[in-house]
């Protein structure tokens, strides 16, 4: 038997709202420095800077050796991609921004894939798919249903315009810590998987893949890159399970998504 699921409180919902309206803020003030020539390291210390003013803390950073703040993730990167001065961002360059700010002690987790100055059509039409797969799966969360319904709805998706969806990294169980029970995929099969109920907070988070779903990690021992070479998107939120359906946390205050 596994651990007993996390259900999170009223009181902890409230704290989980704060911290994802943060990210989400950040997410936001991140994405609008973007332009061709700047380094992936401006990005990172831009959040580290905007987290320490607001006391928060950067949840990657040290977590299991991981070296900075956030994630930069760009083209062919398909997570975990690290800060660099030595990585400069050129014109049609896509990039996965990925922020996980600690306000009062609960975590605030999602990504956005970003386009540096224009895309090409190939690159616009991959991002545009990973974004329908996560508004997919995010329709799928009600109580009653299974976490594999979410990633069942996001493959088929994806794999209908010919994509991969990346198996290695899955969603997550999240609230006081970063990463915790479920799991969950954003592949499988309807009806399987642990049964959503109210109070239980995760991510979901589809990689997409232009080509082959699979990824190998470079010798860092974090970035991870699709096999062939083709481009990678990537989307996520934090969401609670609520009684009759589901509330994203990681949006501004008056934002909607879906």
């Amino acid at each position: 038997m596994g651990k007993p699921m996390v259900i999170l409180s009223a009181k902890e919902i409230d704290k989980m709202r704060i911290a994802g309206r943060f990210a989400a803020e950040l997410l936001d003030h991140l994405g609008g420095m973007l332009k061709p020539g700047i380094t992936t390291q401006a990005l990172n210390d831009e959040a580290e800077k905007l987290t320490q003013a607001r006391k928060a803390k950067s949840a990657p950073l040290g977590y299991h050796g991981f070296p900075r703040s956030i994630c930069t993730s760009v083209n062919d990167v398909v997570c975990h991609g690290i800060p660099s001065k030595e990585h400069v961002l050129k014109d049609g360059d896509i990039i996965n921004i990925d922020v996980t700010p600690i306000v009062d002690g609960y975590y605030g987790d999602t990504s956005r894939t970003f386009f540096v100055g224009k895309p090409t059509p190939q690159a616009k039409a991959l991002v545009d798919v990973t974004l329908e797969c996560l508004k997919i799966g995010i329709r799928e969360v009600a109580p009653g249903k299974r976490v594999g319904d979410i990633g069942a709805a996001i493959q088929e998706h994806a794999e209908s315009f010919g994509y991969g969806v990346v198996r290695d990294f899955v969603g997550h169980g999240i609230g006081r810590e970063f990463h915790i029970d479920p799991q969950v995929p954003h592949y499988g099969r309807r009806g399987t998987g642990p049964r959503l109920k109210p109070g239980m907070a995760f991510t979901i988070e589809p990689m997409i893949n232009q080509g082959d779903w699979r990824t190998v990690v470079l010798e860092d021992d974090w970035t991870a890159v699709t096999v062939d070479g083709g481009l990678s998107a990537q989307f996520e939120h934090t969401l609670v399970v609520t009684k009759d359906g589901f509330e994203i946390m990681t949006l501004k205050e008056g934002d909607t998504f879906i």
